[in-house]
C-alpha cells in the first residue's frame, strides 16, 4: 500500500502549506478533515467573523488544468452538503456569514506553490 500512503503524506504536506499560508494571511483555524457521509471539508477557518471552508487541490503540474479545475459542480455540491452538516454539530457558526475558498496548490508538495482563490464558488452557481 505505498501509493496510498505517498497520497496521504503528499496530501498532508499539501495541507499543511495551505493552511499555514492562511494562517499567514490572518485566518484562524476551525477544523481540518472534517469527515461526513456526505463529504469532507479539508480545512474550516475564520477570516474575521466569516466562516470559510476551503477546499485543497494538488497537481503536481497544470498539464490538465490546476487543481481548482477539478472542483466542478459535483464536487461543489459535496462541499455545500458536508458545510451544512458541520454548520449543524457547530451551532455556534450557525448565523455566521460563510463563503468557500479554493487553494489550489502545484509543484513540489513539501513546498507548493499556493493559488489561494476567495469566494471560489457560491451554492446554487
Amino acid at each position: 500500500m505505498p501509493a496510498v500512503t505517498d497520497r496521504r503524506q503528499r496530501g498532508a504536506a499539501v495541507e499543511a502549506a495551505a493552511r499555514a499560508h492562511l494562517v499567514e494571511a490572518g485566518l484562524r483555524p476551525i477544523a481540518a478533515n472534517a469527515n461526513y457521509r456526505l463529504g469532507e471539508l479539508d480545512l474550516v477557518m475564520l477570516d474575521g467573523e466569516v466562516l470559510v471552508f476551503v477546499e485543497v487541490r494538488f497537481r503536481r503540474d497544470d498539464r490538465f488544468g490546476g487543481g481548482a479545475v477539478s472542483v466542478d459542480w459535483r464536487k461543489q455540491a459535496k462541499l455545500v452538503r458536508a458545510a451544512q452538516l458541520f454548520l449543524m454539530r457547530h451551532r455556534r457558526y450557525a448565523d455566521a456569514p460563510c463563503r468557500f475558498d479554493v487553494v489550489d496548490a502545484c509543484g513540489d508538495p513539501d513546498a507548493p506553490e499556493i493559488n489561494w482563490i476567495r469566494d471560489a464558488f457560491r451554492p446554487g452557481d
